[in-house]
């Protein structure tokens, strides 16, 4: 056997080792206590906690990080304008920003639950569009008027392409001992469509804009070890078996593997932010070179309001620097991580089996793209409860749209680093890909298919073991 096939057969060993003590409801080990993201971790709480550059920067890194925040935060406009490094926004978009729907370099949240339709406009609910098939690279096939989303602004003299509204109705479930719950599901209407119908069989997918914190280590996260996670949980007995998603990407020009979007959809930072400029602000690259235009705006092919049409609004070095930005955002340390409460629910995070999908530590080697990221992100022990596979969560929370290698019934297993300050980043704690669990206990109630096991045994928790469980997700 080849020594690269032995290490890849050691690691599925050990990984299978590790998994299935967890099976055994032992705790997992946690050596580094509050360093979630080894010496990368900022001690951070309150609305800041999730702003602050990786601890081990340098000064010429830390002015990096200061300006790609400025092109994160800061609003784009129309062209032609002053400012010209940051006009060309448009002419269809769904923000001005990037910090517009992950405020504070958070989490966004949908419209508030209560009865009917909201007219309110979910700014970080991005809907997914496409049609059956696949495109050239194995992706979704985009819907041939509005493209892969629904962008609902529009620049002076432009329609919006169109509105989204949401309403929620009741799901009501009640534990074993009795205490009743009430969970709600989200269903979305699209109208107001300014360029005609969607295709037959359009299929439509919510996403909230998730925090960015950490996501440079989690690029650093060899891929071995990704596939580790794979090869061990199908070693294991029961329903647990998470797969990996394989993707284009348009810097690396090939196949890579998925870490980033709700189906891990997206291989690199690189990737994900010139893809989100386009989409979301309607800012070219490169990479990205044509308008967000539908096929009837003539205006907009015709460069409105004098875009660039046809030239990068955003330019090389500025585009690195947002992602350089995003790569060194430092995850925040731990909070309570020695008290007794959450050390029990700890060991009823793995009785669960919970840990089995959000593996708890790895350590990090070099990312794809070392001139976007730094030397200070490479070796660290992180903590993120992660394994970067897609599942299948089963009926509740299908949404029926592949994406690449996933299916209708697939989501990656997000990080749960700094879950606990949600509340204090951003004001709320919604969670799961669509916003609809009002906290941890809630997103446990909807996992579902994979997950179904793990589901069942919290139902039977006690009062103190769910308060412990949740005690713990939140301390990470």
């Amino acid at each position: 056997m080849r020594p690269q096939a032995i290490a890849l057969a050691a690691l599925a060993a050990g990984a299978v080792a590790a998994i299935s003590a967890l099976h055994a409801g032992e705790p997992a080990p946690d050596p580094l206590g509050e360093k979630t993201g080894g010496e990368t971790t900022v001690w951070a709480t309150g609305k800041n906690a999730f702003s602050f550059p990786a601890a081990n920067l340098s000064d010429p890194e830390r002015t990096r990080f200061v300006i790609g925040n400025s092109f994160f935060k800061r609003n784009w406009v129309e062209a032609p304008a002053s400012t010209t490094a940051r006009d060309g926004l448009g002419p269809n978009f769904l923000a001005r920003s990037c910090g517009a729907c992950h405020l504070f370099d958070g989490r966004g949240e949908p419209p508030p639950f209560k009865r009917g339709f909201s007219d309110e406009d979910p700014l970080a609910l991005l809907i997914r569009l496409s049609v059956p098939g696949t495109d050239a690279h194995g992706g979704p096939k985009h819907d041939p008027v509005y493209g892969d989303q629904l962008n609902t602004a529009a620049i002076q003299g432009v329609q919006a392409e169109g509105r989204v509204r949401l309403r929620w109705s009741a799901v009501n479930g009640r534990f074993a001992d009795g205490t009743r719950y009430t969970l709600r599901k989200p269903e979305y209407v699209i109208d107001r469509l300014a360029y005609g119908p969607l295709a037959p069989g359009a299929m439509l997918s919510p996403r909230i804009a998730p925090q960015v914190i950490g996501v440079g280590l989690l690029e650093a996260i060899p891929e071995r070890d990704i596939l580790a996670n794979a090869d061990a949980q199908a070693a294991l007995p029961g329903a647990i078996k998470g797969q990996p998603n394989r993707v284009w990407d348009v810097f690396a020009q090939r196949e890579m593997l998925g870490r980033f979007g709700w189906k891990a959809n997206v291989a690199t930072l690189a990737h994900q932010t010139a893809g989100a400029f386009h989409g979301d602000i309607g800012i070219t690259s490169a990479q990205f070179p044509h308008e967000t235009c539908t096929p009837t705006q003539k205006d907009c092919l015709a460069a409105p309001n004098g875009s660039k049409n046809g030239q990068p609004e955003i330019d090389a070095k500025t585009l690195n620097e947002v992602v350089f930005y995003q790569a060194t955002l430092a995850p925040p340390a731990r909070r309570n991580a020695s008290d007794a409460q959450v050390l029990r629910g700890q060991r009823l995070f793995a009785q669960a089996q919970c840990a089995v999908c959000h593996r708890p530590s790895y350590t990090t080697a070099e990312g794809p793209f070392p001139h976007l990221t730094s030397k200070a992100l490479q070796g660290q022990t992180i903590w993120p409860y992660t394994d970067l596979l897609l599942h299948d969560m089963g009926d509740a929370l299908a949404d029926d749209r592949p994406d690449f290698l996933a299916n209708g019934r697939q989501w990656k297993t997000p990080p749960l680093w700094g879950i606990g300050l949600f509340k204090d980043v951003n004001g709320h704690t919604r969670l799961l890909h669509d916003g609809r669990a009002n906290g941890v206990l809630e997103a446990i109630l909807w996992h579902g298919g994979e997950a179904e096991a793990s589901k069942q045994q919290v139902l039977q928790f006690s009062d103190a073991d769910r308060r412990a469980l949740v005690k713990f997700v939140e301390s990470l």
